[in-house]
């Protein structure tokens, strides 16, 4: 009966290591093929690069690529609403964590989505009568594999397989990643960053920038953050297996400039999510000052609530701010106005970048009078941000 053990025989910790092994790799091949790859098309691939991802995802998980990267299309056009296929902010946390397969298949049975969001996806021979048509094939070939490999226990290790994407992926990203977690931009849904190290995800762990730079080949933006699935892009253009397209704004600083040219402009409506993130950050002595002083004249006013809450409204649009939010707000600006002046001037700064009515001259006069509002307020933080802001270009 020795035949039923299967070709390898390995200690406990040989089985472990090459699960995790074989896992990685269907993580990486699901963020760079099917996420970076086909839904954004953030960077090109080498046919190699591209069918091996392609092979390795039908044998280890069954994913259809014009599904996948149409439901995830759909997921940012209709995020947080009833029509994203999977928000744990309308469904619910905890039907997207351990549910979140399914509401893959059933999305996958919108033909009408699949029309609509699955343009652009390979339909060659293989793709059609293969990987589309016999899905369920590969991951019966791997079961066989597993068997014949490492006898009864390839069966646990094809089990952890078929599991690992549905729960990493289906599961922990798109339901704690848009439930809890960092944000480093208050951007328009509820996607948060994990984790500030992309490992064991591929990198998915840094969902909020994501949704901030939808298009970006690269989730990482802050020095500390850590991307794997980048590490591997950047190692694979380096061998002319990848290409990247695109990757996010950098925020460049130079000598400011007295009067601000279109360059500056396009730098700042590019940029204009890390500038409200560095709006919030440069302003927080002068904010946090002003609600100590708050305090002392209103005791029933909760400091560490408005201080905790005010870093978030300076991130976001007006329009974002919650209705519940709203009144604690509204009071705090009726009886500071220091925080008044600094609340107001970040929403006028939005305005800039989101007046697309406006000829680029005058959106160019808007910003140069933002500047000097700014530089006249008499909040030095405030003066040297907008110094600082004539210097980006």
């Amino acid at each position: 009966m020795e035949y039923l053990n299967g070709l390898v025989n390995w200690p406990w910790w040989g089985y472990v290591l090459y699960t995790l092994a074989v896992t990685h790799v269907t993580i990486a091949s699901v963020t760079i093929f099917l996420h970076r790859h086909q839904a954004h098309r953030a960077l090109d691939l080498h046919p190699i690069a591209s069918h091996f991802f392609r092979f390795w995802l039908w044998l280890t998980t069954g994913m259809v690529t014009r599904e996948w990267a149409a439901i995830h299309r759909k997921h940012h056009a209709r995020c947080e609403t009833a029509d994203d296929p999977h928000s744990p902010q309308v469904l619910g946390l905890k039907t997207v964590m351990w549910q979140g397969a399914d509401l893959y298949r059933e999305a996958a049975k919108d033909q009408a989505l699949l029309d609509k969001f699955g343009h652009g996806t390979p339909d060659d021979w293989m793709e059609r009568n293969v990987y589309t048509r016999r899905s369920a094939l590969g991951v019966g070939i791997l079961l066989v594999l597993n068997l014949i490999l490492f006898g009864p226990i390839g069966l646990t290790i094809w089990a952890v397989q078929m599991a690992w994407i549905p729960f990493w992926a289906a599961g922990v990203v798109n339901g704690v990643g848009h439930f809890w977690g960092y944000r480093n931009f208050e951007n328009e849904d509820a996607a948060t960053n994990l984790l500030p190290w992309g490992i064991l995800i591929g990198g998915e762990e840094l969902h909020n920038n994501h949704h901030t730079f939808g298009t970006s080949a690269k989730l990482s933006y802050k020095w500390y953050e850590f991307d794997i699935g980048w590490m591997y892009i950047r190692l694979m253009e380096m061998v002319g297996l990848a290409r990247v397209r695109r990757v996010h704004p950098v925020l460049l600083q130079g000598t400011p400039k007295p009067q601000l040219d279109l360059a500056t402009l396009q730098s700042i409506v590019s940029n204009r999510y890390a500038l409200a993130s560095r709006y919030a950050r440069e302003l927080k002595a002068a904010y946090r000052a002003e609600i100590d002083a708050i305090r002392r004249q209103h005791p029933d006013i909760c400091a560490r609530t408005l201080r905790r809450k005010m870093k978030v409204w300076l991130k976001q649009e007006a329009r974002d701010t919650p209705s519940t939010e709203r009144h604690v707000l509204d009071r705090a600006l009726a009886v500071s106005p220091t925080l008044d002046t600094i609340y107001r001037m970040r929403q006028d700064l939005s305005r800039v970048w989101e007046r697309s009515s406006l000829s680029r001259e005058q959106l160019l006069q808007e910003l140069q009078d933002w500047c000097a509002r700014a530089e006249a307020s008499g909040i030095r933080q405030l003066e040297n941000f907008a110094r600082r802001l004539r210097a980006v270009g």
